[in-house]
């Protein structure tokens, strides 16, 4: 087996390792959400009006579009190894590093989601679907992070945007094996989906997305707090347990099929945060709001 892509260059059939996934899905274009261009055209517009725009209001422009954030995380983290300095650990920090002249220079041309999945409606909704539970991941791992008082909480919070980029990155590149996995998964809810993963694609999404970040030359701090085999380690629980929490309330706090998930996930995002389980489950509650 090898690679097989249509004119539009997806990836039909599994690829041979890891190795090959990673290589593959490295060199190919990363599209990003229609919002996200249409902010970026907004800001390049008041830079070339005044030419005040700073990295930080940038940022905040598309800090919740995964995709561009892996964009310029590894095109920065490119060049700092280049020069052999340090990978940024934010957003914040690649775009002060490259710098926002760079910024529009570079990043002209921008291939967007639905363009890039026109034939593929399906896997455009489901990628959507990735994206929105990313979101939502990022914003409990922020909460906790901040309640934690870790120093690291922009980072934490960015973590658990980019914890599923491999899945991200399959739907992008590889959607009619991710239909595939899908369909398996609604057939039989007994399924692991890291098995099914690993059965239609030879690789499972964790293992991809830790890859992914190692060839991106992505910063270890980053790496590391989306480095599931980690979780002894309270940064690393506190963006899983994020992502945990963000994909068993997808359909809604009281869904009865995710509640011995959700009861577990409150026990243990309780210990994570050293307060009862009766309060936790009040504060999810009112974020999951």
């Amino acid at each position: 087996m090898g690679i097989i892509a249509c004119p539009s260059h997806m990836i039909l059939q599994p690829l041979l390792h890891l190795d090959l996934w990673t290589q593959t899905l490295q060199g190919l274009e990363i599209p990003i959400l229609p919002a996200t261009q249409a902010e970026i055209l907004e800001l390049h517009e008041v830079e070339t009006k005044t030419g005040q725009l700073d990295a930080y209001t940038l940022a905040l422009s598309f800090a919740n579009d995964p995709l561009m954030t892996i964009k310029v995380l590894a095109h920065v983290s490119a060049q700092c190894t280049k020069r052999q300095a340090e990978a940024p650990e934010t957003l914040k920090s690649a775009l002060f590093m490259l710098g926002i002249g760079p910024f529009f220079q570079h990043f002209q041309k921008l291939t967007l989601v639905p363009t890039h999945l026109q034939t593929y409606p399906n896997a455009c909704d489901e990628l959507m679907n990735v994206v929105e539970r990313s979101r939502r991941a990022a914003f409990f791992a922020a909460h906790f992070a901040i309640h934690r008082q870790d120093e690291d909480a922009e980072v934490i919070q960015e973590a658990a945007l980019l914890h599923d980029a491999g899945e991200m990155l399959l739907w992008c590149h590889a959607p009619s094996l991710m239909v595939k996995i899908s369909h398996q998964l609604k057939d039989d809810h007994r399924l692991s989906m890291a098995d099914i993963q690993e059965k239609i694609l030879g690789v499972q999404a964790n293992d991809l997305t830790q890859s992914l970040m190692l060839a991106w030359q992505l910063s270890p701090l980053l790496r590391r707090c989306t480095d599931d085999r980690h979780t002894q380690h309270p940064q690393v629980r506190n963006v899983t347990l994020a992502v945990r929490l963000a994909r068993h309330t997808e359909n809604g706090w009281d869904c009865s099929k995710a509640k011995a998930t959700r009861d577990a996930d409150v026990h243990d995002i309780a210990h994570l945060l050293n307060i009862s389980p009766e309060v936790t489950e009040q504060k999810l509650r009112e974020l999951n709001d």
